[in-house]
């Protein structure tokens, strides 16, 4: 998870299962104006989600003030024939004043089912959350079993942890450049699986950047997602890591599709 925005650009699927429910949370995309074929697809890949789901959480910063790319999601919402949840996040970083503040700002804004001012790193209220969305959801059959907790399969983990390193450890410019291609998963030995990826960028400078002086921020990167990919699979693994760089790649369709952003999938 990370906290630049509009990093998320596939719809991901979570699965939360107790002794007496499943719920599916479908994470999407930033809605936003789009600047590229890529926007194009990210926007489209969250508009599409509100005619699947039951409900919807409108997720909100507690840190930062209700702006431009705020009332552009609520008016997308209005036409929203869902229950819209207001989630207040981060609102252990904020003076409980402070949150009293946004709640009146956005109150007004959409008819909300109900408000929860949540801390998803404390925990706060969290419980609270999903018991309402327990009671409140219509009732249906369980779709996945009770240890999944995810539909996407593994080479897309893989990709997502990889990206995921690059935007914890790389500046402003790089994140929304980069695409991670898995070119190859093979076990060589019993004691180790080889993952073979290549992290795409636009422009040299951010290939640059990525390898970083002597080599050593690719060195953290690939150390970073090596240790999240052993613990998501249970194995040792040895990843190898390339850096190519594709100009323009966000707008160029078959790129695109190459690196996992398929129309069909909206």
């Amino acid at each position: 998870m990370s906290d630049k925005a509009q990093t998320t650009r596939n719809k991901i699927q979570g699965i939360y299962t107790t002794n007496s429910s499943q719920i599916v949370f479908i994470d999407t995309p930033g809605i936003h104006k789009p600047q590229s074929r890529l926007g194009d697809f990210m926007v489209e890949s969250a508009l599409s989600t509100l005619n699947e789901v039951d409900a919807v959480l409108f997720m909100v910063n507690a840190t930062q003030k209700r702006g431009k790319g705020d009332d552009f999601i609520i008016n997308r919402l209005k036409n929203v024939k869902k229950p819209i949840y207001l989630v207040i996040n981060k609102i252990d970083q904020i003076h409980p004043n402070k949150l009293l503040e946004i709640m009146d700002d956005y109150k007004d804004t959409l008819p909300y089912a109900e408000v929860f001012p949540i801390s998803a790193l404390q925990g706060n209220n969290v419980e609270e959350l999903l018991l309402s969305l327990e009671q409140h959801l219509p009732e249906g059959p369980q779709f996945y079993p009770e240890d999944m907790i995810t539909d996407h399969p593994e080479r897309f983990i893989m990709s997502e942890l990889i990206r995921e390193k690059i935007l914890e450890l790389t500046r402003q410019e790089v994140p929304h450049s980069v695409a991670i291609l898995i070119e190859g998963i093979n076990r060589e030995d019993e004691e180790k699986l080889h993952v073979q990826a290549s992290i795409i960028v636009e422009r040299k400078s951010q290939k640059g950047i990525i390898i970083g002086k002597g080599g050593q921020m690719l060195k953290n990167i690939g150390v970073k997602a090596r240790k999240d990919i052993e613990l998501m699979l249970g194995d040792r693994i040895y990843l190898e890591l390339w850096v190519k760089v594709q100009p323009n790649w966000k707008d160029r369709k078959v790129d695109l599709q190459a690196f996992g952003y398929n129309e069909n999938e909206y």
